[in-house]
């Protein structure tokens, strides 16, 4: 299965500011705070690449039947055109 990331990509620390309770609490069931955080991390992002990508699939589908309306009725301006 793909992950969507290089998964072996190095690693850096980054600054975060998190709830201290949350951190208390999300310690209790893992003892390694940061993968976990990745993995919601990654979670987020396909989340989010999925909703832009369906988001301009319908944008794509719009387009191409307001194209194929032109083409078979023509535009609705055309007749206060004056070119």
């Amino acid at each position: 299965m793909s992950l969507g990331y290089d998964a072996h990509a190095p690693k850096r620390p980054v600054n975060l500011s998190l709830n201290e309770d949350l951190v208390r609490r999300a310690r209790q069931f893992t003892g390694n705070l940061s993968e976990q955080v990745e993995k919601l991390l990654a979670d987020y992002i396909a989340a989010e690449q999925k909703r832009h990508d369906e988001r301009e699939r319908r944008i794509d589908e719009t387009i191409a039947a307001l194209n194929e309306f032109d083409a078979k009725y023509g535009s609705f301006a055309d007749e206060y055109n004056e070119f």
